[in-house]
């Protein structure tokens, strides 16, 4: 159960390290860095929904013969579909964020922020969760060096989404304890829902190939619908792009060297 408890806490780990950085850097991100983080995250949450989450999800359902991809198509589907109706039920925060201005509107901004990147969170912590459901269960293919690998990939994709949040608070005027616990707030979400998840799958084992590829499907649309607009608007978005292919090699490497 250690194995587990501290395989839940990984990202939310990486997330307060990230957060962090606003106590040794004096100044906002700048721009290129922040494409390049961005990219970085995007090409992790890639590979780790491939390599981590679809692949042991057809794997598990191997009995199925030429049916096989079935329960992760259909997973895959439900993840895309149930982070569509949270765009539809929350407003678009990034657009929220970007419309707000003057000084009415600054509190409003930095819950938006924190929220936005929290939303974000709740798919990954899932992700997690349900490869460590399946290592307990022993019925998902997943080894112990392959959730660790997804923790680790997830925990690096975190580090620069504590450090956009708290970085840009810090200069919007808040103080840098203040900048650093709304970051690391970011982030809280992930090991809830992380085990949340274990506990849920560990009740429904049959149903493990389709909470993978849910929250592999939860990710991805993440990553289109957020992080990559993100990481090639305006300047530097071939460092986005390098940093993309980057993270998602690092992460595939990751996964298969500790797999």
């Amino acid at each position: 159960m250690s194995t587990v408890f501290w395989g839940l806490l990984i990202p939310f780990l990486g997330t307060g390290l990230g957060a962090a950085c606003v106590f040794f850097l004096k100044k906002d991100l700048k721009l290129g860095v922040q494409r390049a983080l961005t990219g970085f995250a995007a090409g992790v949450m890639v590979a780790a929904s491939i390599w981590s989450l679809i692949v042991p999800a057809m794997d598990q359902s191997a009995a199925l013969g030429r049916w096989a991809f079935l329960p992760a198509f259909i997973g895959f589907w439900l993840g895309v579909l149930f982070l569509l109706l949270l765009d539809h039920v929350i407003p678009h925060l990034h657009r929220s964020i970007d419309q707000a201005e003057g000084p009415k509107s600054r509190l409003s901004r930095t819950i938006m922020l924190v929220l936005a990147v929290t939303l974000h969170n709740i798919p990954e912590g899932m992700a997690v969760g349900v490869v460590y459901a399946g290592l307990v269960s022993g019925l998902a293919n997943i080894t112990a060096g392959g959730a660790l690998a997804l923790a680790l990939g997830i925990a690096i994709q975190n580090f620069p989404e504590g450090a956009i949040i708290s970085m840009p608070l810090y200069a919007e005027g808040k103080s840098k304890p203040k900048a650093f616990w709304l970051g690391v707030l970011s982030g809280a979400v992930e090991p809830v829902f992380s085990g949340l998840t274990v506990i849920v799958a560990g009740l429904v084992v049959p149903a493990m190939p389709y909470l993978l590829s849910f929250a592999a499907g939860a990710m991805l649309y993440v990553v289109v619908e957020e992080l990559i607009p993100e990481m090639s608007a305006g300047e530097h978005s071939n460092v986005g792009v390098v940093a993309f292919a980057l993270g998602f090699s690092l992460m595939m490497a990751l996964d298969v060297a500790l797999g």
